[in-house]
């Protein structure tokens, strides 16, 4: 049935519910790479991408991303998403990490963890910091019910510096939805969490859907010459 624009109303709980019934399956596909030993010293990137991508065929039935499979390691975690850094070996003491947007049953899960494979305990609090600022970022979104992309992209940045980090990216995440989530363009600054992003997070889209984010956290050390990743979805919980 239509309302009286002739637009098809929007179920949002339904929305809501795939959207967070696609991250539980990539929080379950990314346990069990683990588990399995996919992460493992001695595969290139390359390779572990390949791998946890067919696991995501063997255990869901999906072997399709809606962008491109990142898998980085060593220096190359220094980088962030729109380099593509050759192909490099992982090693036995290596901080790697993976970000992923598998595709279930047409929703679009984002989805992005840091391991760690030696003892170097910089390392380890660098990738126990990823999902403590993540949830210090949610805190503020959650505090500020007209928030910007801008706003909360710096309060992000903030975070990360009084860890004692830098932050990678150029940007702190972006909308998620059904695929194909066409309103992901680089010419739409709106569309993501960053300076210049100056309208409330807290919107309807063009069609009338409410906006749903993924938040990013990319943190590096520079002299340690290594990098970390976390992300999923902001606004629902799972």
């Amino acid at each position: 049935m239509s309302d009286a624009t002739g637009t098809a109303p929007v179920d949002e709980e339904a929305r809501a519910r795939n959207l967070v019934e696609a991250e539980r399956k990539a929080l379950h596909l990314f346990e069990e790479a683990g588990r399995r030993g996919l992460i493992a010293p001695g595969e290139s990137e390359r390779t572990v991408s390949d791998r946890v991508r067919d696991l995501g065929a063997e255990l869901f039935g999906t072997d399709r991303h809606w962008h491109k499979r990142v898998v980085r390691s060593g220096p190359n975690t220094l980088l962030p998403y729109k380099e593509n850094p050759p192909d490099r070996l992982i090693e036995a003491d290596d901080i790697v990490f993976l970000d992923l947007g598998p595709i279930f049953a047409e929703w679009e899960a984002d989805f992005g963890r840091t391991f760690v494979l030696g003892d170097d305990p910089v390392k380890h609090r660098l990738r126990d910091d990823l999902p403590r600022i993540f949830d210090a970022g949610r805190a503020h979104f959650e505090a500020h019910p007209e928030i910007s992309g801008t706003e909360l992209y710096a309060h992000v940045v903030g975070l990360a510096e009084e860890a004692g980090w830098e932050f990678g990216g150029a940007h702190s995440g972006h909308l998620v939805g059904e695929f194909p989530h066409e309103w992901i363009d680089g010419e739409r600054i709106e569309s993501y969490i960053a300076p210049g992003s100056d309208h409330a997070m807290r919107r309807t889209d063009p069609s009338g859907r409410q906006c749903h984010w993924i938040l990013e956290v990319h943190l590096v050390d520079r002299e340690g010459c290594f990098g970390g990743f976390f992300e999923q979805l902001l606004t629902l919980h799972r």
